[in-house]
């Protein structure tokens, strides 16, 4: 049996949106994210403009396409991780009226195999400490 989750949840960023969107693209992640190395099978300058490939493999081997984006503001991902899940992943960057940015993250995901669909479920479950490891490591990751 497969599944399908959606996922939204929310995160805190000491930045503001324009310099916070750059920790959420490809090569941003690099800085916060332990082993992520995004390899583009075609080099591009940008690496936000829709239409990009890259693979990453610090967890399992994926495969994403920036689907849109919108600097500053946000920017979404389809993604495919063969033989396990597919879907995509959104950031939304608001101003907190303080300088600083209120991150929304939502993924939708659907399982391919039904070994997937437990792992995905997992996931899921885990979804809001996910989110806090990621403040945590972007927390750490622009201390001065």
């Amino acid at each position: 049996m497969s599944a399908r989750h959606r996922l939204e949840g929310q995160l805190e960023v000491a930045l503001p949106p324009q310099e916070a969107f750059e920790l959420f693209t490809p090569r941003g992640e690099e800085r916060w994210v332990d082993g992520w190395q995004p390899r583009f099978p075609v080099a591009t300058r940008d690496d936000t403009a829709p239409g990009t490939v890259f693979e990453t493999s610090h967890t399992e081997q994926t495969t994403w396409v920036v689907l849109e984006r919108e600097r500053g503001r946000r920017i979404s991902y389809a993604r495919v991780t063969p033989g396990s899940r597919a879907g995509t992943v959104t950031v939304l960057l608001d101003e907190d009226g303080e300088g600083h940015s209120i991150v929304n993250v939502i993924y939708d995901l659907t399982a391919l195999t039904p070994h997937a669909a437990d792992e995905l479920r997992r996931f899921a479950a885990g979804y809001p400490a996910f989110l806090r490891s990621w403040q945590d490591a972007i927390t750490q990751s622009i201390r001065p």
